[in-house]
């Protein structure tokens, strides 16, 4: 299995009268990315996104940030396969706890037999004691965890809280998403360790010298398989406003599909990102701009997993 994890920032399907169109990958959250002339770049940002995953050709792709399921397929139908890739027959994208309606997806060359929503899961129905400070009623991940389960590996799709606006609250909210996350994988194998699993998507952990908040989900639990890459080359986010960059985007791997796939090692595509995103030193895509137009403001990870 070819397996690629993409957050493609803020894909959105808007529908006028007589037309219908994705929003551009930008968090409209500046005066650069929120006036009307931003909105020219849209169909630019969304050709580069759909030309990066192209290009890495997976077999299967988490997503996140994707607004619903005809967002989706609209995406695939109008966008992906006129870049010539074959198509995703297999697309989910289920409805998640985001009040922006930012949902984890999925597009699978490959059948699943079993896809699972977890956007209802609160801490009862794990055994969990909630954190302090925190309503026992409210569903405990903040988007989803989308579980696609193949013949021989299942992918966990999840997109925890951002590190905003409060940074000690949402790491606690973060830190509890983590923790369920492991105790669903406990419930769901027999022994983890040996069982065949792996962790996708942007947990949204902030540099920190502190303890992460996903540690629970963290080695010796599971592989880190970005670990295999150089320590200056694991960076998959870059933020415009503060320049900082950032690895929010995961692989990690059960140590037992780790052990089966000892050379497996992501590979970073930042070809869609902007110019900005100065320490990309590398080839990008025809049209990426300074800031604008671009994929997104994350990069795509991909790997191979020989045998799954």
């Amino acid at each position: 299995m070819r397996l690629a994890t993409f957050n493609v920032q803020n894909m959105r399907l808007r529908r006028t009268p007589g037309a219908v169109s994705l929003d551009g990958a930008r968090d409209r959250d500046s005066p650069l990315d929120d006036t009307g002339p931003a909105t020219l770049l849209d169909s630019y940002d969304r050709a580069l996104t759909a030309k990066v995953i192209a290009a890495a050709n997976p077999d299967v792709i988490a997503l996140q940030e994707v607004f619903d399921a005809s967002t989706l397929d609209h995406f695939h139908d109008t966008e992906l396969r006129t870049s010539g890739v074959a198509p995703y027959p297999f697309r989910y994208c289920l409805p998640g706890n985001d009040g922006r309606g930012l949902d984890v997806a999925m597009l699978c060359r490959i059948e699943p037999v079993a896809v699972t929503s977890h956007a209802g899961l609160r801490a009862g129905d794990l055994g969990l004691a909630t954190p302090q400070g925190m309503d026992p009623a409210q569903p405990i991940f903040r988007r989803d965890c989308l579980e696609v389960a193949f013949r021989g590996l299942t992918v966990f799709n999840c997109h925890f809280k951002a590190p905003y606006p409060d940074p000690v609250i949402t790491r606690t909210v973060r830190h509890f998403e983590a923790v369920a996350l492991r105790a669903l994988i406990e419930q769901r194998f027999r022994d983890p360790a040996t069982a065949h699993w792996i962790i996708t998507g942007d947990l949204n952990a902030p540099r920190s010298k502190a303890r992460p908040a996903d540690s629970p989900v963290r080695p010796p639990f599971s592989v880190d398989l970005m670990a295999r890459r150089p320590s200056g080359d694991r960076w998959t986010y870059h933020d415009p406003h503060s320049g900082r960059y950032g690895q929010p985007d995961v692989m990690l791997a059960s140590p037992a599909l780790a052990s089966a796939c000892p050379d497996a090692i992501p590979e970073v595509v930042r070809t869609g990102m902007g110019h900005e995103a100065s320490r990309h030193r590398g080839a990008r895509l025809p049209n990426v701009g300074q800031h604008r137009p671009h994929a997104s403001d994350h990069a795509l990870l991909v790997i191979d997993l020989p045998g799954f």
